[in-house]
């Protein structure tokens, strides 16, 4: 697993990229079932590429040492070939590459070990994008493995070295720059420690957009971290929204948007992974800030605009009652804040809304029913909170009302339940998942793959 990259899929398994025979195996983990099935063979090598994921949740990069590149589609589950890069990014000596980040503006912006970098337009569907090439990194500099972060403002903060050469695959110092993808050009700032270089070769760097919306910076093995600072206003494209939320027992749901970003955060290339494509809660009062952690969402794709995105969450264990500031953080970028008061150890509650723009934000106590991951291909789970101690009738019928199978008929506790499905059996198409409690009828769709 060295040298290789991985990707959650929309229906929440991971494919993972194995470096053995060939080194264009794919394997897909499920955490449902904490099972791999053999994924498909890339078209060429992925050894050394650095893997970028686009709103049509297909995954990009470039093959080794050339300038090919293709896709993983995921709802054919197939590798598509895609255009070709006008500049070579892997150097010929150590084949590495560098960084990849979806931009603010739907392009790719790929960075390269030989200095070279380039722009992709994704086409949207599985016909190929378009590449250019984009400006050289900066005094013959390159980036030979080495971090990179997209900050809240939409630049690129970037750590870079001398390009390789046959004699030093992995030259020093690393030099850092920010790139502005709106002026198409590069500018210098200083090393961490002050000074413009870093007395190490930039496989050795590490960033991490960090949800205050700072970068977290440091060389590897070094015990020493660091926080970089960018200029500028966090982007209103990549700011969350809330629109509701319910609590149901200890958990609630948050429904929004943009909860995942208009990013995957912060990049590495190929030997290190730092996606921040997620949301977070966060609560605050006075200088006492908590995280709160999130589960269920609803989504692991990026740019999805106006879509509606949800995710449950729990409160932290040693919050202490009183009233917060409550944002949802995706990528460093926050949404706009509401008031939360936590009245006793057992009971909280919303109780305004800060933004006039979400006036319509409410919280109830409801049963929840979710399925995930879903579509479903060979097993799923259904997820149930209840309310209240209730007797619970779960069935799973076929688009026509037909009963198809009978899940659960028993009295549960309030809480949260998993129930595991096993959906081999079923024909692929539309399904109902009925839940049947005294307090009425929950419904959720199943689509079986």
């Amino acid at each position: 697993m060295s040298d290789a990259n991985s990707e959650i899929l929309p229906d929440g398994r991971v494919l993972q990229a194995l470096v053995t025979g060939t080194l264009r195996g794919t394997n897909i983990y499920n955490p449902v079932t904490n099972t791999y099935i053999a994924g498909p063979s890339c078209l060429g090598i992925h050894n050394e590429s650095v893997w970028l994921k686009l709103p049509d949740n297909s995954i990009l990069f470039v093959d080794r040492n050339t300038t090919g590149s293709e896709r993983y589609i995921p709802t054919l589950n197939i590798w598509v070939k895609d255009g070709n890069v006008p500049v070579a990014l892997y150097d010929p000596y150590g084949l590495e590459t560098g960084a990849a980040f979806l931009l603010p503006d739907g392009r790719g912006f790929f960075l390269g070990s030989t200095g070279h970098t380039a722009y992709y337009t994704p086409s949207g569907n599985t016909t190929p994008g378009t590449w250019v090439a984009a400006p050289d990194i900066p005094n013959k500099q390159g980036a030979p493995d080495a971090a990179a972060a997209m900050m809240v403002n939409g630049k690129i903060l970037c750590a870079v070295s001398p390009i390789p050469t046959s004699g030093n695959h992995f030259p020093s110092p690393t030099s850092y720059y920010e790139f502005n993808y709106k002026l198409n050009s590069f500018v210098r700032v200083n090393a961490p420690t002050g000074g413009l270089t870093s007395n190490a070769s930039c496989y050795l760097t590490n960033m991490l957009d960090l949800p205050d919306g700072n970068v977290l910076f440091c060389l590897q093995s070094s015990k020493q971290y660091y926080i970089y600072t960018p200029k500028g206003t966090p982007l209103l494209a990549g700011k969350p929204t809330i629109k509701k939320i319910t609590k149901n027992g200890s958990t609630y749901t948050i429904t929004g948007t943009r909860f995942n970003g208009i990013s995957e955060g912060a990049s590495y290339g190929d030997d290190w992974q730092m996606n921040t494509n997620y949301p977070l809660v966060r609560l605050t009062s006075g200088s006492n800030v908590y995280y709160a952690r999130t589960f269920n969402w609803n989504r692991t794709s990026v740019k999805t605009g106006s879509a509606p995105d949800t995710a449950k969450f729990t409160l932290p264990a040693a919050l202490p009652t009183g009233t917060y500031s409550l944002v949802v953080v995706a990528n460093g970028i926050s949404s706009d804040a509401t008031t939360f008061t936590k009245t006793t150890a057992f009971e909280n509650e919303i109780t305004s809304n800060d933004n006039p723009e979400q006036s319509d934000l409410t919280i109830v106590a409801i049963n929840e029913l979710d399925i995930y991951p879903n579509p479903a291909k060979g097993q799923t789970t259904i997820h149930i909170s209840l309310a209240n101690t209730s007797h619970v009738n779960l069935k799973v019928f076929d688009m026509s009302g037909k009963e198809i199978k009978a899940l659960l008929n028993s009295d549960m506790v309030q809480g949260d339940h998993s129930i595991h499905l096993n959906t081999t059996g079923l024909t692929p198409g539309m399904y109902v998942v009925s839940m049947v409690t005294p307090q009425g009828i929950r419904n959720a769709k199943l689509i079986v793959q």
